[in-house]
């Protein structure tokens, strides 16, 4: 019996303050990850370091949380053009794309991200509700976690990076 509450207590611990799991909704990430799966994401890294060029975050919102992968940093200038993507004037290399997102990706910019704030956008650039077209800037705050796996359907499981 005392095994059993010592594991209930740890994972009521784990998963308060340093794991949780989220589930993907939409296609907006694809083809990173697609929806209907679930991600564990870390809870604690951005309470040691900042997020960081291209990992992918859980925003919180009032409404709804969403998946998207971090782009510019604070003070950075973002800027699309000819379906590629500039950040302080540097092509940037999307290696996690594919041809179709990369097509996808229209002319935007150049915008700069304002202290304090992140700018994000989906994998699936063409339908991805975003910095560029919805979400507007992210405030650090609303940055919940980092995705680190895909948990679920079992087929797909691996690191989310």
């Amino acid at each position: 019996m005392k095994a059993i509450i010592i594991a209930i207590l740890l994972a009521f611990l784990l998963r308060t303050f340093f794991f949780a799991t989220s589930i993907v909704e939409g296609v907006s990430m694809n083809p990173t990850l697609e929806s209907g799966e679930r991600v564990m994401f870390n809870k604690i890294i951005y309470y040691l370091e900042e997020p960081s060029y291209g990992e992918i975050v859980i925003i919180h919102r009032p409404v709804k949380s969403y998946v998207k992968r971090i782009i510019a940093l604070p003070n950075d200038i973002v800027e699309v053009r000819d379906h590629k993507l500039y950040i302080n004037g540097q092509e940037q290399d999307e290696s996690y794309l594919d041809e179709s997102s990369i097509q996808g990706t229209t002319n935007y910019g150049p915008v700069k991200v304002p202290e304090d704030h992140y700018f994000v956008m989906g994998d699936n650039r063409s339908i991805s509700k975003d910095s560029r077209n919805g979400l507007g800037f992210i405030e650090e705050s609303e940055i919940i976690g980092r995705s680190e796996l895909v948990i679920y359907p079992f087929n797909e499981w691996g690191m989310t990076r």
